[in-house]
């Protein structure tokens, strides 16, 4: 009402003795009221209403949710309290179900540690035999303590009282003996061995297990969808299960040729002390195999010396691959073929996905704004793509990835070339400033001279600024801002970089210079392989601007190297050959590598052997970070 002292600055909550109507509804004889005071002085009134029973491990009590409303109006929207007093005899039965049964109670008491002990035995047999029906299921585990728990029984609290003076009388009352808990007779094997569910490239797949020898689909079958099947590494899959890892290598160590297999017998045993010395978290089982039996024996065993093909066939992983509903499109036991025989499959709906959004030509951004992700159906199946730009040398284009890694990769790299288009280049500004000597120096570089030299800059330049300035830009406005950001900074980012480019193109040229005079023909070959990687053709832009610094001291670490090698040649001779065996590694996986961005990892480990060779040839330089053998062969493996 206008005249209550409430009316220009009403409460949140307001209780009145009588409402009036006349040109409005008012409330009149009005008090602020506590919403906390209505819940006890108006019992008579509010509802209540509860949701959401659950079992609580650390109450050891059945909750729920409890709503208390005022004429609708929630009075407390959501408040915790035991669910025995609403429902005891639900409440009772989700004690027993989730605090006896399936173990989610922490307590002391003796029977549920025998008991679950007991069970995990009995699963333990179950696995070792490949069969499914030897425990028995929840159901009469319930029924066991049903019969024997009391009615009033409804919680943790409610059972420790009772069961204080229960098992007085009766100690094994709640006990469980073998027969109640197996249908058949078994051996014992580790159920974690036996997983599920497969992980691999960032999927969970359904694994199912099949015991019928002599079947086609005997052993373990792997569900792949069809969405994501071009973008699983084959080689993650050659590990199997744990439970079949050792029967695996026994197997693969006797499919090999008679002459190296005579090396590894018996195979048995040589499968036990190779599975010892590998980690199942290296991307290729054969390649860890053939390293580690190298080692163990000197024999070196090819990679295409194994035979998949004559493994026993629940040792072989079978691959269903599924579409969208369910269906199987395929299946068969190797996955690169089925990559390959379901490309066009996976190509198509990728392609039928980017109608009307994949472009080319593009010299200005005319995009509007670019979506991070593109979903559509193709003939009824819904489909993902990861729209990007795209560096196409003197333009860009926009295409469709299958994976967000990929886009992420390319956007980078078009975002570069659109702003190279759309920025002035400062380089005619940058050389006039330029003197002599830098300029003879500059020009000396062998990657075709001062030209290709300064592009080389101007687009490492640009690369480091967009990505300084919250690059790459999805949409017009924001490619606007980064190609401000970018026209500001670049001079300076250009001539300071230029300067740190010379230092490194000159001590290169001096470093070719003397190495005629080097004696040992190995050592020459190996340094000049370095500088034709440190200082190759894109180099700037292949090590970045903020690596700029780490390639002089890599120079002055071969610098060093150089003048003291000729005095304990046999030390950098081994060290020599510990660099070439991870180098050759790398380039074995960067062949390998299936995709761009594949390679731009691997290039990362790349610099961790540059790394170290600081620490093995020029110590006292120090490295950038911690690097061992050890470091770079788990980096590698990580790839």
């Amino acid at each position: 009402f206008p005249g209550s002292a409430l009316a220009r600055k009403p409460p949140a909550w307001v209780m009145a003795a009588e409402l009036v109507e006349t040109s409005r509804l008012f409330a009149r004889t009005a008090a602020k009221i506590d919403p906390a005071w209505v819940e006890r002085l108006a019992e008579h009134l509010v509802k209540r209403s509860y949701s959401e029973p659950h079992w609580e491990k650390k109450r050891a009590a059945v909750m729920a949710f409890e709503r208390v409303t005022l004429y609708g109006v929630p009075v407390v929207a959501q408040r915790k309290v035991p669910y025995a007093r609403v429902d005891p005899e639900l409440a009772r039965e989700l004690f027993i179900r989730r605090a006896l049964v399936e173990g989610e109670w922490d307590t002391r008491h003796r029977f549920l540690r025998d008991n679950a002990a007991l069970v995990i035995e009995v699963e333990e047999l179950e696995q070792r035999t490949r069969r499914r029906d030897i425990l028995v299921d929840d159901e009469v585990l319930f029924d066991f303590y049903d019969a024997r728990v009391p009615q009033h029984v409804v919680s943790g609290a409610h059972f420790d009282a009772w069961w204080k003076k229960a098992r007085r009388r009766r100690p094994d009352r709640l006990h469980f003996d073998r027969d109640l808990l197996m249908r058949s007779d078994s051996g014992e094997v580790d159920a974690a061995a036996y997983p599920d569910t497969w992980h691999s490239d960032g999927l969970t797949m359904p694994l199912s297990y099949a015991f019928e020898p002599g079947a086609a689909m005997d052993g373990i079958t792997v569900d792949v969808p069809l969405a994501q099947l071009a973008d699983l590494d084959p080689a993650r899959f050659e590990w199997q299960v744990p439970g079949h890892r050792r029967e695996l290598v026994t197997e693969l160590i006797r499919s090999l040729p008679k002459q190296l297999r005579r090396h590894f017998i018996p195979a048995p045993d040589h499968a036990r002390a190779v599975l010892d010395r590998i980690d199942a978290e290296e991307p290729s089982l054969l390649d860890a195999l053939g390293r580690e039996l190298h080692r163990m024996s000197g024999v070196p065993v090819p990679r295409d010396a194994w035979r998949f093909d004559k493994l026993p066939v629940h040792l072989r992983l079978t691959f269903r691959v599924i579409d969208d509903e369910g269906s199987t499109v395929d299946e068969g036991p190797d996955i690169a073929e089925l990559q390959h025989r379901l490309r066009p499959k996976t190509q198509a709906r990728l392609s039928a996905a980017a109608t009307g959004l994949e472009r080319t030509g593009l010299t200005e951004w005319s995009l509007g704004e670019l979506p991070r992700t593109f979903e559509t159906e193709h003939d009824g199946h819904p489909i993902t793509g990861y729209p990007a730009l795209v560096d196409e040398g003197r333009s860009v284009g926009v295409s469709v990835f299958h994976t967000a890694e990929e886009q992420q990769h390319s956007m980078r790299l078009g975002t570069r070339r659109l702003l190279l288009l759309a920025v002035a280049s400062p380089m005619p500004a940058v050389v006039k400033r330029l003197d002599n000597r830098a300029k003879l120096a500059l020009s000396a570089y062998p990657g075709g001279g001062i030209g290709p030299l300064l592009d080389d800059t101007l687009t490492a330049a640009v690369d480091a600024l967009a990505s300084r300035h919250g690059g790459p830009a999805w949409d017009q406005a924001g490619f606007e801002r980064l190609r401000t950001a970018v026209r500001a900074d670049l001079y300076d980012t250009v001539d300071a970089a230029l300067q740190q480019v010379q230092r490194i193109v000159d001590l290169g040229q001096t470093l070719r210079a003397g190495l005629p005079q080097v004696k040992d023909a190995e050592l020459v070959d190996d340094v000049q392989a370095q500088l034709d990687h440190l200082i190759g053709p894109g180099f700037v832009t292949h090590a970045g601007i903020d690596r700029l610094p780490h390639l002089l001291r890599y120079l002055r670490a071969v610098e060093l190297r150089l003048d003291k090698a000729p005095h304990d040649l046999s030390r950098d001779r081994a060290a020599m050959l510990v660099v070439h065996e991870l180098e050759d590694q790398l380039h074995e996986q960067l062949e390998s590598a299936p995709r761009d961005v594949d390679r731009v990892r691997l290039g990362e480990a790349g610099w961790m052997i540059e790394e170290l060779r600081v620490s093995f040839f020029a110590q006292r330089l120090g490295t950038a970070h911690s690097v061992s053998e050890k470091r770079v062969r788990r980096a590698l493996q990580r790839e």
